[in-house]
């Protein structure tokens, strides 16, 4: 089934989920690393340059999946879910969102600062609006950095609580993203 029912998730909505989650750790252990690499390191050039390009191409995922969340209605939280669990879960998935929007937003800040446009491979550029504000490179680096951990935290929180649905509340929450 690829849409979602009232009580599981579809197929799209599973592979945008778990490619997301994928990547997202997979960006953040790259750019966790690639920030220690010395000019002389032969990862230097292409680590950021993966790092941009999958960033780019979460970006354009994260977009058709916020479309697909308007088109498509998800299922209906688990009756064991209390009213105010249920908010504290809707609450951390719009954060989830708004952090992976502004992350992104600030490393394209990052990269275009000095002009120049974002090669995604060798598929297309994303062109660059320039320097927006003074020290646009260093202020949206720090921004970036601490939303990515922000961010990182709260992906670790939303794991947590799958697994406490698992196997403490013993409920089909996180079957029905599997």
């Amino acid at each position: 089934m690829l849409k979602d029912s009232e009580s599981q998730y579809g197929m799209v909505s599973k592979s945008f989920h778990w490619l997301s989650g994928i990547v997202v750790i997979g960006l953040f252990a790259v750019g966790f690393w690639m920030v220690d690499l010395s000019y002389y390191s032969q990862w230097y050039k292409t680590a950021p340059h993966w790092h941009k390009s999958i960033g780019i191409l979460l970006f354009i995922a994260t977009f058709l999946r916020l479309l697909w969340k308007l088109l498509t209605p998800s299922p209906k939280a688990v009756q064991s879910s209390s009213a105010s669990l249920q908010k504290a879960a809707t609450i951390m998935h719009y954060l989830l969102y708004l952090l992976l929007i502004l992350i992104m937003t600030s490393g394209y800040l990052i990269s275009t600062a000095d002009g120049r446009a974002i090669e995604v491979f060798t598929w297309f550029n994303v062109g660059s609006l320039g320097e927006l504000f003074a020290n646009q490179e260093d202020i949206a680096g720090v921004v970036h950095e601490y939303l990515a951990y922000t961010l990182i935290a709260l992906v670790v929180v939303h794991a947590l609580a799958a697994l406490k649905h698992h196997f403490i509340d013993k409920d089909e929450t996180l079957r029905r993203m599997i």
